[in-house]
């Protein structure tokens, strides 16, 4: 399981939370391992990390908060800094593409091909059985040409179909390291010694 960690748009605050709670999860969970991290505005801070483990986290997602007095802003009135911690999505990995999965089916073209146009059915339908994509080719003369272009319209495809999907994960998990839901926190910490009391 793979865990973002972020401060969000908070303030630097936020970012020596992110930093605490890092530290404070790797005493807890000796197989943790860091995969990631972004650095923060100030010395000691991250905008977010990313971290992964064998085990479930599933319990630390959520809002986590630090009640502290700033150590960067001693007058400062605010003594409520908050992280995130969501799952990262994983992209999923490319479809190895295997001919043999494909169905064909064939029937007469409507197009160019002379002598051959609907009396024999020269033009292709490509099934790629574990995903259903489909595609069909019957500009080519013979069943043969337009069954080999089908296949190579099913790969290209598929390829798309998954470049697609990735981008639009990567999209999702970029956008929850800005998201920051303050209230309602799973855990709670107090003091620069940042003691867990929840």
């Amino acid at each position: 399981m793979e865990l973002q960690i972020t401060s969000g748009l908070g303030p630097p605050e936020c970012e020596l939370a992110v930093e605490k709670f890092i530290d404070a999860l790797l005493k807890e969970y000796p197989d943790l391992q860091v995969t990631g991290k972004v650095q923060g505005s100030v010395p000691g801070g991250l905008k977010s990390v990313t971290i992964s483990s064998e085990g479930n986290l599933s319990e630390l997602r959520g809002t986590i908060l630090w009640i502290c007095q700033s150590p960067l802003r001693p007058h400062h009135k605010r003594k409520n800094w908050f992280v995130s911690v969501s799952e990262v999505k994983q992209v999923p990995s490319k479809v190895t593409f295997e001919a043999k999965d494909v169905r064909f089916q064939t029937f007469r073209s409507g197009g160019p091909g002379g002598q051959n146009v609907n009396k024999v059915s020269t033009a292709a339908r490509a099934v790629y059985v574990p995903t259903g994509r489909t595609v069909v080719c019957s500009e080519q003369r013979s069943q043969g040409q337009n069954k080999a272009r089908a296949l190579e319209r099913l790969e290209e495809s598929l390829d798309r179909q998954a470049e697609a999907v990735g981008k639009a994960i990567r999209s999702e998990n970029r956008l929850e390291h800005s998201r920051l839901e303050r209230g309602n926190p799973v855990r709670v910490y107090v003091g620069r010694s940042f003691k867990r009391t929840r």
